[in-house]
């Protein structure tokens, strides 16, 4: 396992403000929305932000009674109520940010040690903390951040009118994707054996691919709304049954309860829409080709239909301008896609048990428990 560093510690205290300003800005553009009279922008803003808020609440809690099982249940309970009331994420950050301090600034790991002395086990602690907080991170990004990202971009193709608050929250959006991502790998390469840190290249590499093809799409899908709102709305949902169905033939064994499983599969299936997701740790040459061709596809498809349907847009400088920014990063998204799986990405993904064909069995439940929670939640 490798060492929690000084700079982690430092990625982890602005991811904490990214957090608390991404919440700041939320409502405070969706104040700006009803103080103009656009109340279906503002509920639809908090919407966002409450369906993403309760998901991660229950994941969030339903992992603290995973790992305190057989423990006080008092503890359980005032962990109940913090996340009753929406703040269980801080909760994380604290003991986060205590792990962190300690394993970065006052504990000396040996590399020969076991998980169990005491400076490799604060190490242990530091890590697996931060990578339950990025795990939640990446929920909130797709349930929230990126359909927020895709309203505000929607909003001022439409009207045409811009004001500070809605750059704000576009600009948040995008360094809470950025931040979201980036330290999600950095908790992977941590939490998965014998991995190369991640270092500042493959990082901007993996932040490029990332924003670039999830850039080209929202760009696409809100082109596609300004034309028709119901085809749109019906396209997403089918990519989500698509992206639902694939996780059940995957056989997920995320979870220890069937139910929370399948929330879990439900997630999946909305994070597949705008970014691809690897739920089982395995080679997925074909299925990200297949995946990103279909966005190509589709994406190519929208501005033909423009050409033919509306051709009078096309002299338009907006849409001229929102075609080439659609094409270029979806292009230079799949280069460095390619770049960052060719260059950088680790050659496996995981132990052989958890990499197995088992699922849903008591043995699955063992080796989950062995290898940690992460190595069930790999995302490329």
């Amino acid at each position: 396992m490798m060492k929690f560093t000084k700079q982690n510690f430092i990625f982890l205290v602005g991811g904490i403000i990214i957090y608390v300003v991404d919440i700041g800005v939320d409502f405070w553009v969706a104040s700006k929305y009803f103080c103009q009279g656009q109340y279906r922008w503002g509920i639809l803003i908090l919407c966002f932000r409450g369906l993403s808020s309760l998901i991660t609440q229950v994941f969030s809690y339903e992992w603290f009674k995973n790992d305190w099982e057989g423990t006080d249940t008092g503890k359980l309970k005032w962990i109940f109520l913090v996340h009753l009331f929406q703040c269980g994420i801080f909760i994380r950050y604290w003991f986060a940010l205590k792990y962190g301090c300690q394993a970065a600034f006052k504990q000396k790991s040996s590399g020969d040690a076991s998980e169990t002395d005491p400076p490799n086990f604060i190490q242990k602690q530091a890590v697996d903390a931060v990578a339950d907080i990025n795990m939640l991170r990446v929920f909130k990004t797709f349930l929230e951040t990126t359909p927020q990202l895709f309203v505000q971009i929607y909003i001022l193709m439409e009207h045409g009118k811009n004001n500070f608050c809605q750059y704000a929250a576009i600009i948040t959006s995008f360094c809470s994707i950025s931040f979201s991502t980036v330290d999600y790998q950095i908790s992977l390469r941590k939490s998965l054996p014998d991995k190369d840190e991640f270092r500042v290249l493959p990082k901007l590499v993996y932040v490029f691919y990332k924003l670039l093809t999830i850039t080209s799409w929202i760009l696409s899908i809100s082109l596609m709304t300004l034309l028709n709102v119901r085809s749109s709305v019906i396209l997403l949902i089918f990519l989500w049954i698509c992206g639902f169905t694939w996780t059940l033939k995957q056989h997920t064994t995320f979870c220890k309860s069937k139910k929370m499983e399948y929330l879990y599969r439900t997630v999946v299936g909305i994070i597949l829409i705008f970014t691809f997701f690897n739920i089982k740790g395995r080679k997925t040459k074909v299925c990200i080709s297949i995946y990103y061709a279909t966005h190509t596809i589709i994406t190519l498809g929208i501005l033909f239909v423009y050409m033919f349907w509306q051709p009078s847009i096309i002299k338009e400088i907006h849409f001229t301008i929102v075609s080439i920014l659609t094409i270029l990063s979806l292009v230079l998204g799949i280069v460095f896609l390619v770049v960052y799986y060719r260059l950088f990405h680790p050659t496996a993904y995981c132990r052989p048990q958890a990499c197995s064909d088992e699922v849903d069995g008591q043995a699955g439940q063992k080796d989950r428990v062995e290898i940690g929670r992460f190595q069930n939640f790999i995302m490329q």
